[in-house]
This record gives C-alpha cells, structure tokens and sequence, in this order.
C-alpha cells in the first residue's frame, strides 16, 4: 500500500473527507508522519543487524521507495500483514 492510498483510507475511514482541502492537507500530513515513523519502527524491530545496516546502505545510496519496499518484503516474513496492522491500530487509536 503506498502513501497516497494510505491517506485515502485515512481520510474516508476517519470519516475527514468532508473537511476543507486545506484541513484535510493539514491532518493527512501529521498522521502520515505519525504513522510512516510506527511502521519505520516496527520494520526495524523485525530486521536483524545485518538487514539494518542493508537497509541503511539501500536507502542512502538513493534507490526508488518500491525498492526499499520490495527489500523490506525479501527480509520481513508477513511484511505486508505487518504494515495493515500498524495501520489498523493507527485507525482504531484515531477513532
């Protein structure tokens, strides 16, 4: 699931849609980064030392999001049952 379909489930999930643009602008932007950092969190539980340094070494040398994303998978067995729970509890603590 990427960015943009993260925070249109958000937005119609939390039921914002019906706010202004710039207040749905305004909310999107801080739950985004609220929640990019609990799953940034919970993937790094999940990698051993080794896949850290991996990852550090992937997204320092500039490769695209679906790379990281595609490596995150390789390394992280139930990797994207893990991002919809983060974003499941995210959900239920908004509401």
């Amino acid at each position: 699931m990427n960015q943009t379909e993260i925070q249109k489930t958000l937005l119609d999930e939390l039921g914002l849609s019906n706010l202004p643009k710039d207040k749905q602008n305004e909310l999107l932007i801080k739950m985004t980064e609220v929640l990019l950092k609990r799953i940034f969190l919970e993937t790094m539980e999940k990698l051993d030392e080794t896949g850290r340094e991996e990852y550090a070494k992937l997204a320092d040398s500039g490769v695209e999001p679906e790379q990281l994303e595609e490596f995150l998978k390789s390394k992280i067995s139930g990797y994207d049952e893990l991002i919809q729970k983060v974003i499941a509890e995210f959900k239920s603590e908004m509401i």
